[in-house]
């Protein structure tokens, strides 16, 4: 177990963005509770600050911990460092709504939001992209290669939960079906990619057959790896799905009932055709 816990990784590029990114927000969260914004508690600002506090926590750990050095040595390891880097961590930035803290203009963001099929494509592209073996063993060794990895992935990853998640001052403006669509489509992507992985019998990555990598074959670890993935991908997004069907019964109900209401108040017409009177 010590063997485990003993290998941190001092990445300081990562530590430097992580201590500033923070700082800065820190900074702007103190700011905007002495004006808070119209129509957000006091509570609601504090709450945001800390799970956007907890998302960056999330990503620095899955890197800088032992998890980031054993990344290195077996494709289990980084599939977990992956789902935290790329899906957790990103998906509570979006919860925490630091955009007002970070000073960051709202017409920027919509950019990101503006064609939430085109960014969702995206996103994909870059999750699989990185899964491809020749993207995936240039990162061994090669600390820029790796730095991009992680920084495209904390990208697509807020870009991916703009599209689901409303996000202050940003509002969704797409229906929660349509919204669902776009889940319904990455589920796909993440299951093709996951089984592809867990029922391959060739060896796709020979950069982590190292001296360091036992236990088991790479063969093995790359299946284990694509069932973490599979599964990892698969709970946040059935939990997004069952929070925007939950969304989309409850808009129904309400349509349905107004429009209910719109009978029973609205004018009643006499449909009985008027007669003229006998004289």
């Amino acid at each position: 177990m010590s063997e485990v816990f003993r290998h941190w990784s001092a990445t300081w590029p990562v530590l430097i963005a992580y201590v500033l990114l923070a700082a800065w927000h820190l900074a702007g969260v103190r700011a905007t509770l002495a004006a808070p914004a119209p129509g957000a508690t006091r509570r609601q600002l504090v709450r945001e600050a800390a799970v956007f506090q907890l998302g960056l926590a999330v990503i620095v750990l899955a890197l800088v911990s032992p998890l980031g050095y054993w990344s290195t040595v077996y494709l289990s390891a980084r599939a977990s460092q992956e789902l935290l880097v790329a899906v957790a961590g990103p998906g509570l930035i979006v919860l925490g709504a630091p955009w007002a803290a970070l000073r960051l203009a709202p017409n920027r963001l919509t950019k990101t939001t503006a064609r939430p099929v085109v960014a969702v494509i995206v996103a994909n592209v870059v999750w699989v992209a990185w899964q491809v073996p020749g993207l995936a063993d240039a990162t061994q060794g090669n600390s820029a290669v790796r730095l991009t990895e992680y920084l495209t992935y904390v990208a697509a990853g807020v870009v991916f939960w703009l599209q689901l998640i409303s996000s202050r001052p940003l509002e969704q403006e797409s229906a929660p079906l349509r919204r669902f669509e776009l889940l319904v489509g990455t589920v796909v992507a993440s299951t093709v990619l996951g089984m592809a992985l867990v029922f391959g019998a060739n060896r796709l990555y020979p950069a982590y057959d190292g001296p360091l990598h036992s236990g088991m074959t790479v063969v093995q670890d790359q299946q284990l790896a694509g069932a973490i993935l599979w599964l990892g991908m698969l709970f946040p997004l059935v939990v997004a799905g069952v929070a925007l069907l939950m969304q989309w019964f409850s808009n129904e109900e309400s349509a349905d009932l107004a429009a209910g209401l719109d009978r029973l108040l609205a004018p009643r017409r006499n449909d009985w055709p008027s007669r003229s009177a006998h004289r």
